[in-house]
């Protein structure tokens, strides 16, 4: 949740050398295979929510995990390990911990996500701490680390048993080592960042993301990525730096996992640095953007009314205007929205009246919903649970069932449809390939008459487009997703970034032409999902 919202001046890009070098991809490459398990979870829209204070405590959220007594200031994962073994000493205070991450989801919920919520995927908050007993040490948690020894398989249960149910789970480190952030869900009530100004946190923060990737690699089912650290404060000196130095790290261990990274409320900023990492001729991780969007906390918003807020919704992520649809030339972009809730500031309510709170709260939600489908590759609503369940306009679980939070309608088609429509697709698709090329090479021999072209790379780049969006589409049905998260289908919803690990795949980088093979991919992809109406 967005409690920072002062800004600095400093935008904190970063000078001196990077330690980011890439490696080069060239001509010759092999010929793309077709989408698999981690593809689909990683790059189809994922619908989902957070799953908030299970292994980061917020005391707004769970109080009752801070011992009676723990005053007003003490907020955080540290100050509740603090008083609970002050109470309750270190074993039953592990144990107390290891109940509450065990409980986290239970068998009713994972069903209810999957086929209820129609989820596709979780963002799942953790702390350094959580990865084990050796990270805790030498931090201000060093005095409590046998109280995490059993934290990090806790988290590899939750990401087995979600994937069990088909749903995705993003990693995000939520607490880094220092703090990215001065606010409470860093894991310590300090009020500072100290991420950024210290180098022990940075390697250890490194340190940190290395166990990740590698504990991924070697078989960790279902993670859609790894998020570098969580809301970045504004300015954060030296953050493309960190960003650069995870890169580097992550490409030696597997180049295949998407990294987020927080965009430090300042998505305009952050949008050219993710344009060069995501080059269609290197060997690197793709690089998801993290934002967030909350309309609760500026003076600003809270001079509002509620109906000013709704229309505000469809002009966010106008950054991307103009950035996106180019690989070949620029390179590519990839949003997620990583929080946003349905909460509208107390103010705004009394100023503007409760009549229609529930109303105004479903058309927000709704608006929010159609809003990051149009423009991103996923979101996740602040959160699912908390001692208050449902949570109010706070909750996942209430927003879901009075309608307010919409999963994409293609989550509902039953298998039948599927085949039916997919019967249809591939009824029209050698006429649609022959009409698309021929389009082409009208266009572009029309509006250049004396030029010369490679029109030969779209065909390929079309058909490479219709089989991955068909991939995608069938996905569930064919058992590419397990079972457990019931009918519907799929769609390619990180396009930016599934367009970029295609074009690396393509064997055209060297060429001056490839912008023809990405044209044609592109419209490949668009042609199926018009055909079978997604």
């Amino acid at each position: 949740m967005r409690k920072f919202m002062g800004k600095v001046k400093d935008a904190g890009k970063p000078s001196g050398p990077s330690p980011y070098s890439p490696q080069k991809i060239h001509s010759q490459a092999p010929k793309a295979s077709p989408p698999i398990n981690p593809d689909i979870f990683r790059y189809r829209y994922n619908h989902g929510t957070n799953v908030g204070s299970i292994y980061v405590l917020e005391k707004w959220l769970y109080q009752s995990m801070f011992p009676q007594g723990c005053e007003d200031g003490k907020s955080s994962e540290l100050e509740a390990v603090k008083a609970n073994v002050k109470e309750l000493h270190t074993d039953k205070t592990r144990q107390k911990l290891e109940k509450h991450w065990s409980n986290a989801i239970i068998q009713q919920e994972w069903e209810w996500l999957s086929r209820d919520a129609k989820c596709s995927a979780i963002r799942l908050p953790i702390g350094y701490f959580t990865l084990g007993s050796k990270f805790a040490r030498g931090t201000p948690f060093s005095p409590f680390e046998k109280i995490y020894q059993n934290a990090w398989s806790s988290v590899r249960r939750f990401v087995e048993t979600a994937n069990s149910y088909g749903i995705g789970v993003l990693l995000d480190l939520h607490a880094a080592p220092g703090g990215a952030n001065s606010s409470d869900h860093s894991g310590t009530n300090s009020n500072k960042a100290e991420l950024w100004n210290s180098d022990s946190n940075r390697k250890l923060t490194i340190d940190c993301l290395r166990f990740i990737a590698e504990e991924v690699k070697n078989g960790l089912p279902g993670v859609i990525g790894i998020q570098v650290c969580n809301e970045a404060e504004y300015g954060a000196q030296g953050m493309y730096d960190l960003y650069d130095w995870a890169l580097s790290t992550f490409s030696s261990i597997d180049s295949s996992i998407p990294i987020y990274i927080s965009d430090a409320w300042n998505l305009g900023d952050t949008i050219p640095y993710a344009l060069k990492r995501n080059a269609k001729d290197v060997i690197s991780n793709p690089v998801f953007i993290d934002t967030h969007f909350y309309w609760a906390f500026s003076d600003a918003d809270k001079s509002k009314s509620p109906q000013q807020i709704i229309d505000e919704v469809p002009t966010k992520l106008g950054e991307l205007d103009g950035q996106e649809g180019s690989i070949h030339d620029r390179g590519g972009v990839q949003i997620i929205v990583g929080e946003y809730s349905c909460v509208m500031a107390g103010e705004v309510w009394k100023k503007h009246g409760e009549g229609q709170r529930d109303e105004l709260t479903k058309s927000f939600g709704q608006a929010q919903s159609r809003r990051w489908q149009q423009k991103t590759g996923g979101s996740f609503f602040w959160t699912l649970k908390m001692d208050w369940v449902p949570g109010g306009e706070w909750g996942f679980i209430e927003q879901t069932k009075n309608g307010a939070i919409k999963a994409p309608d293609w989550f509902d088609l039953s298998f039948t449809q599927v085949k039916e429509a997919l019967a249809k697709a591939t009824g029209q698709r050698d006429s649609l390939a022959q009409k698309a090329a021929a389009e082409h090479a009208a266009y572009w021999d029309g509006k250049h008459p004396d030029g010369t072209f490679e029109h030969w790379r779209f065909e390929p780049g079309w058909q490479q487009g219709w089989d991955d969006a068909e991939k995608f589409f069938t996905a569930r049905m064919n058992g590419l997703v397990p079972k457990g998260s019931g009918e519907g289908c799929d769609r390619i919803g990180a396009i930016e970034a599934w367009t970029l690990k295609r074009c690396r795949e393509s064997g055209m980088v060297d060429s001056g032409w490839m912008w023809e093979w990405e044209v044609g991919l592109r419209k490949g992809i668009k042609d199926f999902e018009q055909t079978v109406g997604i």
